[in-house]
């Protein structure tokens, strides 16, 4: 799978460890920062990964910030986008069963680095059930189309 990753300063550790681990798991990895620990915006990195997903050139986007609540903002203003804060294996997983959650935001302050490891094998490896699921996606991709967001 081609995964678009990034962070902001606080979330540059956790990127780091992230990239290794998809990798030596088969994964292809494209980094969209930061590189490093000084201070940044955390919206200049969601606004990378977040195009990627939207424009269907990573398949899945990872995004750690301090709490992940500021990249999920700012990741679903892409069309196509379903990004949200997870905090533990349980949201992780309803996340793409029930909403077929394609970009997944992390704490970098509230999650330690094994628990999100843990998080991001169970959203990786779960598929999205549809059903009554799919009905409930495509409202949101409808209401996308009725905001003028191709």
């Amino acid at each position: 799978m081609r995964i678009a990753i990034g962070s902001d300063h606080r979330g540059y550790p956790l990127k780091e460890q992230l990239i290794g681990m998809l990798r030596s798991k088969g994964h292809e990895v494209l980094d969209e920062g930061t590189c490093g620990s000084e201070s940044v915006d955390y919206p200049d990195f969601a606004v990378l990964v977040a195009k990627k997903v939207s424009q269907g050139t990573a398949e899945r986007g990872v995004l750690i910030c301090g709490t992940g609540i500021g990249m999920a903002i700012t990741a679903n203003k892409f069309s196509g986008v379903r990004a949200a804060p997870c905090n533990d294996e349980v949201t992780a997983e309803i996340s793409r069963r029930h909403n077929d959650l394609n970009v997944l935001c992390l704490s970098a302050d509230m999650l330690s680095p094994r628990t999100v490891e843990r998080m991001v094998e169970v959203w990786l490896t779960t598929p999205f059930e549809g059903g009554r699921h799919e009905r409930r996606v495509e409202k949101i991709h409808q209401l996308e189309k009725e905001l003028g967001r191709p």
